[in-house]
């Protein structure tokens, strides 16, 4: 929908240079404003000066903004604020989606104004280099890469000096994605449509689109994934007890005595838990644990132990558990990994050990799994463990980045 006069002429340009990227801008709405040109959702809003650009300049701009509707990077950072909560910084969220949007539209050929950030360089800072931009493409998405430039301070500082730089500027509009917007699998669908009609035009963004790992549908979370399993562990069950015999049983036993016959064998009743349920959080800390994603685990932790009241211990272990601490209600987080001795080798047997006299509603492992596991315990496990790492002979197992 174009309701833009400084936009007309660059789309009809693109629709000539790249019949891909032109099929998915009658998905995103065209407006003038007095602003600055930006994303909003799925609105693009170009600002004063934008139609004195040269028009290869013109159409690589609007190009860029379309992919930003398209790959769906305002909603994608608002998912994002959720997840990391505070210590999220929009900026960086627009950093990592500018360099991939900016690599994605040089490599398939369109002019863009200088200075603009680059995916290559930007990895390149924070030393993460892939080389080509190509294999970079393929591998980041800008979910990962801004977590990746949230890591730590350290990190910040560089992708912030670096955006500076390159007098980088935020053009993704914060706080849009909530707004009325297609949902995910239709924009994947207009991405498929698009892909066709670029590959059939020979040029243009069919040339890159196929390859793009920000293309893809966005994955679920692990941390949702988690929610979910200790959710699930820790609804309170009924449970058999001998205290009282099944309703069921006390009315076949009454229709026996009146027809004469014996009566069944008695059925134990049923009754609500009445301790309260116990999470507990193994990390092995003979393996690297990621500081951030250890962060993403407490806060999941706390706010599931918040919702049902679960009572929350913390164990760190190597070749046997030499830290453990009760979490009190309410409380920050997980204790300071420097509390905690590192190095050493892996042994689960301790761990089970010590978790089977806690008697928990269910036990989640942060671990790379490079060691035996010993025999399935009698209470519910989730692994929680890098990607590459071996699958678990039981329990569940979540594989994170």
């Amino acid at each position: 929908m174009i309701h833009s006069s400084r936009a007309r002429t660059a789309l009809g340009h693109l629709g000539e240079v790249d019949p891909g990227l032109a099929t998915l801008a009658l998905w995103c709405t065209h407006r003038d404003d007095p602003g600055p040109t930006r994303t909003e959702g799925e609105t693009i809003r170009y600002g004063p000066g934008f139609d004195t650009r040269p028009v290869a300049e013109q159409v690589g701009i609007a190009a860029h903004h379309v992919l930003h509707v398209a790959l769906r990077h305002g909603p994608r950072a608002d998912a994002m604020a959720d997840r990391i909560g505070s210590a999220f910084d929009p900026a960086l969220y627009a950093l990592a989606a500018d360099a991939i949007v900016n690599d994605t539209l040089t490599s398939a050929g369109h002019t863009l104004p200088r200075p603009r950030v680059s995916l290559v360089e930007l990895l390149d800072e924070i030393g993460e280099a892939t080389g080509t931009p190509a294999a970079a493409l393929a591998e980041w998405d800008a979910d990962r890469l801004a977590l990746r430039l949230h890591h730590d301070a350290g990190t910040m500082r560089r992708a912030g000096d670096y955006g500076a730089a390159r007098a980088f500027v935020s053009d993704l509009a914060p706080g849009q994605g909530g707004t009325a917007h297609q949902d995910a699998e239709t924009w994947a669908g207009h991405l498929e449509r698009a892909l066709s009609v670029g590959r059939g035009a020979g040029s243009g963004i069919g040339a890159v689109l196929g390859r793009l790992a920000d293309s893809a549908p966005p994955r679920i979370a692990w941390e949702r994934r988690l929610r979910r399993l200790l959710a699930r562990a820790l609804i309170e069950a009924p449970r058999p007890t001998w205290r009282r015999p099944s309703g069921r049983w006390a009315a076949a036993d009454a229709l026996a005595r009146g027809e004469g016959r014996e009566g069944p064998p008695v059925a134990p009743g049923r009754q609500r838990m009445t301790e309260a349920p116990r999470v507990v959080a193994a990390i092995d800390t003979s393996s690297s644990v990621d500081t951030q994603m250890l962060g993403l685990f407490a806060a999941e932790l706390r706010g599931v132990a918040r919702r049902s009241g679960a009572e929350t211990w913390v164990l760190g272990f190597d070749d046997d558990v030499h830290f453990e601490e009760k979490l009190a209600p309410g409380a920050a987080g997980l204790p300071d990994l420097v509390e905690m001795r590192t190095g050493g080798g892996t042994d689960f047997g301790p761990l089970m050990a010590r978790c089977r006299t806690l008697g928990p509603s269910v036990v989640v492992v942060m671990t790379d799994l490079d060691a035996p596991l010993g025999p399935p315990p009698r209470f519910p496990v989730v692994w929680v463990t890098p990607r590459g790492a071996p699958e678990a002979p039981f329990g569940a197992q979540l594989f994170v980045s």
